[in-house]
């Protein structure tokens, strides 16, 4: 009896581990790639238990183990990135950088129907970030973070709403040509700035917060998925540095959120460091990352970690940056390839938004480098 547990339950593993390889947008497939430690950890009980039953004798139980290994070995390396098992992607800042190269940023989903939000402000009060995102903040949210920290942040960009995709931008440092995008649903709004350090330096700052592949908010994952595409699109064509700060609803190690670092250029510091699991705060066991900070290679990372539970299902997420340009060649993103362009052309033609970027042209520019 317990040999035929064992092999449902691997069965069960190796079906739940396969199941994100689908290349379809239905939330019931895509819901899958977040608890992938779960799933890995799932994975490898299966393999131990069905030790306890292995018969040597059999060939099947040698077919059925290599299935469950391969599996294991396919989710694991799934993840090994956000290990210290790797080198870091973001590099450590360098000695004696001065206070105006230096870039304090928090991200905080606050849960819109929590009411609890004084450690959050405690914590920020202690930090004095430079530039905070709020996400899912209606307007008593809104109103409370203004009386809480408003007199410490002179510049603000502000889109409370009632539909937990209200945002808001918190900043010590100026902000200059803001806008509110709503650039796949009108009901989801995004925020882009130019953001002014205090070296006189500026970086151009995406916060966004597109919408989860769950029934009760989106069936499918197209929207989050077009949404994290044209933020990397207009990171591509930056002219100067990038920040790409928020919710994204999405995993580390998904298949968008890696497209989106490859195409905007971007770096992750979470490479080589640890996973920084910010959801779910109140369940310990059914922890991933949903909240990112993608940089550009001028940055350098000086210190990095989630924050406070203030009783959001998000534990907010913070990182300490230096800007140091002279060095961004020693880490500098792999440019995309022409696989890369093909699958942000497949999405865009999934909204009728190729025409928006010349996405052939880039396809046709990176095969003619791979030629060469």
């Amino acid at each position: 009896m317990w040999r035929k547990i064992f092999q449902v339950i691997g069965l069960i593993a190796a079906l739940l581990s396969l199941l994100p390889l689908i290349a379809a947008d239905y939330w019931w497939i895509r819901i899958f790639d977040f608890p992938h430690l779960q799933l890995t950890a799932f994975t490898l009980l299966a393999i131990l238990l069905y030790f306890f039953t292995f018969r040597p004798k059999w060939v099947n139980d040698y077919a059925y183990i290599s299935i469950l290994i391969g599996c294991f070995i396919f989710q694991f390396v799934k993840f090994i990135d956000y290990t210290p098992l790797v080198s870091v992607e973001v590099l450590d800042s360098s000695q004696q950088i001065s206070d105006a190269s230096t870039l304090h940023i928090y991200t905080a989903n606050v849960l819109q129907k929590n009411k609890k939000g004084q450690e959050l402000y405690n914590e920020i009060i202690e930090q004095q970030p430079d530039l905070i995102v709020f996400t899912e903040t209606n307007e008593r949210w809104s109103n409370e973070i203004k009386n809480q920290i408003g007199k410490d942040y002179p510049y603000k960009i502000e889109q409370p709403q009632d539909n937990t995709y209200g945002m808001l931008v918190y900043s010590k440092l100026r902000l200059s040509d803001s806008e509110i995008k709503f650039k796949v649903d009108p009901n989801i709004p995004s925020i882009e700035s130019k953001v002014m350090m205090e070296n006189g330096k500026q970086f151009q700052l995406y916060a966004i917060h597109p919408t989860p592949p769950m029934p009760q908010h989106n069936p499918m994952s197209t929207d989050r998925d077009q949404e994290l595409i044209l933020t990397a699109m207009s990171s591509y064509e930056s002219n100067i540095p990038v920040i790409i700060l928020g919710d994204f609803n999405d995993v580390a190690w998904s298949d968008s959120t890696q497209l989106t670092k490859t195409i905007g250029k971007l770096l992750d510091l979470r490479i080589g460091r640890g996973f920084f699991n910010t959801y779910h705060a109140q369940y310990p066991l059914m922890r991933w990352p949903l909240d990112h900070i993608l940089i550009s290679p001028e940055f350098r990372l000086k210190d990095a970690g989630t924050g406070v539970d203030f009783e959001s299902d998000h534990f907010p997420s913070w990182a300490v940056l230096t800007f140091e340009p002279d060095l961004a060649s020693e880490q500098r993103p792999a440019e995309p390839s022409k696989e890369d362009w093909e699958q942000v052309k497949k999405q865009m033609k999934k909204s009728g938004i190729e025409s928006m970027f010349n996405v052939s042209n880039l396809i046709q520019n990176a095969g003619e480098e791979l030629i060469d």
